[in-house]
Parts: structure tokens; sequence; C-alpha cells
């Protein structure tokens, strides 16, 4: 791989695009992985501007299949925040409840989330996302309203140990 597409240390600075290596169960839902990424006093989250609807959300995408699933926590939280964590816990499934959008072309499909708690280590000038998201920290009850829309967010949020 080019110098340029690497530094911090080695992680890569292109994002993984495509779901060609995507992970789905059996009843095809899509697997998607993402971290609650707190402060390590466990006062703050740091949550990161939503490329599609401008709102705020945690770092998550698909898990793909060369790759465990706190593997690709990990990676989504360095592509779309630009920040190293060190996974703590595994939060567990998450369904998606939202409604199925209302598009009888194309239909939306189902996902898993799968959340880890994790403490942000580092956080880095440059990331591979840089020029499309915004981060920032937040408190539980700033964090609880910005997330209102998205329950399997909030839903993460309320399992981790984040100080209330």
């Amino acid at each position: 791989m080019a110098a340029s597409n690497t530094s911090s240390g080695n992680r890569s600075m292109e994002s993984r695009t495509g779901r060609t290596k995507q992970r789905y169960n059996t009843k095809g839902e899509r697997l998607v992985a993402g971290v609650v990424p707190l402060s390590a006093d466990k006062y703050y989250v740091m949550l990161i501007q939503s490329t599609r609807r401008k709102g705020w959300v945690l770092p998550k995408g698909g898990w793909e299949l060369d790759e465990e699933c706190h593997e690709a926590a990990a990676r989504e939280a360095w592509e779309e925040a630009g920040i190293v964590v060190q996974i703590n816990y595994d939060l567990g499934d998450i369904q998606d409840t939202r409604p199925p959008k209302k598009n009888p072309i194309k239909e939306k499909e189902r996902s898993l989330y799968r959340f880890f708690e994790a403490t942000v280590t580092s956080e880095e000038p440059e990331w591979p996302e840089k020029d499309k998201r915004e981060r920032k920290w937040y408190t539980y009850a700033e964090a609880t309203e910005l997330l209102k829309e998205r329950p399997e967010l909030q839903a993460a949020l309320d399992l981790s140990t984040i100080k209330r």
C-alpha cells in the first residue's frame, strides 16, 4: 500500500467501501459492528455526524468477512471518528427497530447491531472520513437527546457504563 494511504500507526487512511465482504445472518439481516466510545472517566461519549441524515450517531458500520466483530467495531471507530479505542465490553446484539422505508422499489434491508463499550485512548488529527464527519464529546443527557430518533443507538448508550 502506498505510504500516503497509511499513517497514524499503520491504520489505513482509506475507509472500506462496498458490501462485497459484508456479513449477513440467516435471516438476511446485515451485521453491523459499532462502539460506544467513552472518555477514560466515563463522563463523556463521542458522537460523530451522520453523513446521510446530518444528525449525530455512534461510530458503526458493516462487519466484514475478514475480521472479528470487535475488530470491525474498532476499525469503524478509526475510519469514522479518527479515534483509537480499547474495547472493554461486548454490549450484545441490538435489533433494528426503525420502521421500513415506504419505497416499494428498494426494500430497506434490516440490520442487527453489535455494540462494544470502548475507552478512547487517542484522538488523531487526520483520519479517513475527516472531510465527511465532525466528532464531538457529549454528556449522557446530551447524547440521549441527540440519539432520540435512533432507538438502536440509544439502547447501546443505555447498556454502557457511562456516568449518568
